[in-house]
């Protein structure tokens, strides 16, 4: 007997647990990744309980934040005693930032491309004479040659988008520790557009801090992210916004002067979100189902497909490829062609959700997307921009 393959057969994550698939020709998660049916279906659960049981309904799930912990913490190669559940990518910046002992004339490393999620909380730290150095991205990338030649024994920390939001580079991130380390720097990772799509390994990398959201590659929730720091380094902060579950009983309310909890959870200070976290707890149970090393090669194959694609069309790449730099991401222009008129076509005359900005159309398809999907994107392409032009 002969059985027809379904799509199901040949994307890692199973296509037919995401409803977007049946409106668009979605390649759109470095913006915002898409729920799959069975998260929406333990959110709807959570939903239900809360309004039918109010605190009796909640409760259960506020009980599972150590295993929502140790499911992250786990998904990163690390401890749920070293994972804190935050509202986003900023807050995990932020949190290290103002938990750092700097004294004026310390100096920390950035890249000028980074999204301002890891950048704002940084250059905060202007008014404490703390110095940033930034790596010039129109001259060179953070690569561990820039690195070597930027840090100084001033240099107290590093910080890098382990995947650039505008172009998809990936960066070396093992090297990068080891070159902070060796000059006594910390080394902190924002991990929001290669989290998901590719595995990690923060004690393998040698990352100090780590930091995310899940609205993305994760295929959780908006709204909820989380922060990793090291048993040895959580130990080195301060918590610089403490809230009533920054302590170690919770429940002993008048107990104003006990210590600050032992755990990340520390640095959580109010009430969590516990309807985000339990869909980050339901998104990581379906990537590591499918296997993320799996959807990593899957969406390599992807990206190189329309890489290669967008080159014989004409295109002009932003982009980088090559091994080991390669991500999920891949932007580009049509010349002659207004990037933001482009993208608006592809979407309203096409179905094809991607970003556009006016420096380019940033494409990123995930562990359900197909070839043929690819190959739609590169068919509706020059209809689009010969629509345009001739308008």
């Amino acid at each position: 007997m002969t059985f027809r393959r379904t799509q199901d057969d040949i994307t890692p994550l199973p296509r037919g647990e995401f409803a977007v698939t049946e409106r668009y020709t979605y390649l759109n998660h470095a913006a915002v990744g898409v729920l799959a049916r069975s998260t929406q279906a333990a959110l709807d659960g959570f939903i239900a309980a809360h309004a039918s049981g109010g605190v009796m309904g909640v409760f259960p799930y506020e009980a599972q934040m150590p295993a929502y912990r140790e499911r992250v913490g786990a998904f990163l190669g690390a401890s749920g005693a070293e994972v804190a559940i935050l509202r986003n990518t900023g807050d995990g910046a932020t949190a290290l930032a103002q938990g750092v002992d700097w004294r004026a004339g310390d100096e920390l490393i950035l890249a000028d491309d980074e999204f301002p999620s890891n950048a704002i909380p940084w250059l905060a730290l202007r008014e404490r004479g703390v110095r940033t150095r930034f790596i010039q991205r129109a001259h060179e990338r953070l690569t561990p040659d820039a690195l070597r030649a930027t840090i100084t024994p001033r240099t107290r920390l590093v910080t890098v988008s382990w995947v650039g939001f505008a172009d998809g580079y990936r960066c070396d991130l093992a090297a990068l520790a080891e070159i902070a380390h060796a000059h006594g720097a910390l080394f902190c990772v924002d991990a929001i557009q290669g989290l998901g799509a590719f595995p990690l390994d923060v004690r393998a990398l040698g990352i100090d801090a780590l930091y995310a959201s899940g609205a993305k590659w994760m295929l959780a929730l908006q709204g909820v992210g989380f922060l990793y720091v090291s048993n040895a380094v959580r130990e080195r902060l301060r918590v610089a916004a403490p809230g009533w579950r920054t302590k170690r009983d919770i429940w002993d309310f008048l107990n104003y002067e006990q210590p600050d909890a032992l755990e990340a959870s520390r640095f959580e200070g109010g009430t969590p979100n516990f309807i985000g976290a339990l869909s980050l707890d339901r998104a990581i149970d379906g990537l590591e189902r499918a296997g993320v090393a799996r959807i990593g090669e899957h969406v390599l194959h992807l990206t190189d497909r329309l890489y290669e694609g967008l080159l014989r069309a004409g295109a002009e790449l932003t982009t980088v490829r090559g091994p080991g730099v390669s991500s999920g991401i891949v932007t580009f222009s049509m010349p002659g062609c207004e990037s933001i008129a482009l993208g608006k076509a592809l979407q309203h005359d096409e179905g094809i959700v991607t970003t556009w900005r006016a420096n380019g159309i940033r494409v990123s398809p995930h562990g359900y997307n197909t070839a043929d999907e690819i190959d739609r994107l590169l068919e509706a392409l020059p209809r689009c921009v010969h629509t345009l032009r001739a308008s």
